[in-house]
């Protein structure tokens, strides 16, 4: 049986803004949030906590969780890597700090080679005084898994490479784990096997799945997951966040797409479509392009509004 309601986690501000090649300032940002959870939803991915060095768009974390004014039941996560950016993450004020921290880790030994230059079982040990200090903060923790579907160095990904980062996650005391098909080449069957793998170890409320779309599966991908079961998933507004592995190429999954999608089906989401619309095109307006989100192109086409022009 299909979820009647679906959470939706929104890391267009964080997943699909650091790529960005010109600097997006943070009152941009928060205007961002801020539309997003008008609109309604209510999980939300802001900022990360890494080294300016490495991610420079994402350096005013602090100026934008200290500009946001969070509203009851809205949550906000932010990107810990290591115990530096969780430390930055708890200097800021009590009412401007996260109630969730991400981490991440590949299915993929290649890619956390090449991406953070430490083996798979390395990365694990480097979380787990992360994992263990947000617990003492109270703030709940929830990894994601990349390249749980495709390697860009190594190709295909087992499900037996999925669930023993799923195990080592569940060992460090990980609350939520997300299967992330970092670079879109996932299709349904494949998806299904990695999210059984998962389930095998969480239950369905403490899994999601997070679903580029540059080969056009992420939709085909949802609906997959959703016959499990799975009722999470990260989503992004605007279809903000390119694939860095294939250039040119659609990133992040819709967030007005899979809305879309949904609602069509009767499935809730709590989130206003026409007002989450409205929030992509704002963005795109600031970025200066249009939406890469089919259904708000076509939505803006029918209202008579430009594309990448808010209403």
């Amino acid at each position: 049986m299909l979820p009647t309601r679906v959470t939706l986690c929104e890391v267009g501000p964080r997943d699909g803004l650091q790529n960005e090649a010109q600097p997006v300032p943070a009152a941009a940002k928060i205007g961002l949030v801020q539309r997003l959870q008008a609109a309604g939803l209510r999980e939300i991915e802001v900022t990360s906590f890494v080294s300016p060095k490495w991610v420079p768009q994402m350096a005013d974390n602090t100026e934008v969780l200290m500009g946001l004014a969070r509203p009851a039941g809205v949550r906000y996560a932010v990107l810990t890597p290591n115990l530096k950016g969780l430390e930055g993450a708890l200097a800021l004020p009590a009412a401007h700090r996260p109630d969730e921290v991400v981490v991440f880790g590949a299915a993929s030994e290649a890619f956390s080679q090449r991406n953070i230059n430490c083996s798979i079982d390395e990365s694990l040990a480097r979380f787990a005084p992360v994992v263990a200090a947000a617990h003492e903060a109270g703030l709940k923790v929830r990894a994601a898994l990349s390249c749980a579907l495709g390697c860009p160095y190594q190709g295909a990904v087992s499900a037996d490479a999925v669930e023993r980062v799923v195990v080592g996650f569940k060992a460090l005391g990980v609350d939520h784990v997300g299967i992330a098909d970092t670079i879109g080449v996932g299709t349904p069957r494949a998806v299904q096997a990695a999210m059984e793998r998962a389930l095998k170890h969480y239950p369905l409320a403490e899994v999601s799945g997070h679903f580029h779309d540059t080969y056009g599966q992420a939709l085909a991908n949802i609906l997959a997951c959703l016959q499990m079961g799975v009722h999470t998933f990260d989503t992004s507004v605007a279809g903000l966040g390119g694939c860095p592995y294939a250039k040119g190429a659609t990133g992040n999954v819709a967030t007005e797409d899979v809305v879309f999608m949904l609602q069509g089906m009767g499935i809730e989401t709590g989130v206003d479509l026409d007002a989450l619309v409205d929030a992509g095109a704002w963005i795109s307006q600031q970025l200066g392009r249009a939406p890469a989100s089919r259904v708000a192109r076509a939505l803006l086409a029918k209202r008579g509004v430009a594309v990448g022009v808010a209403a």
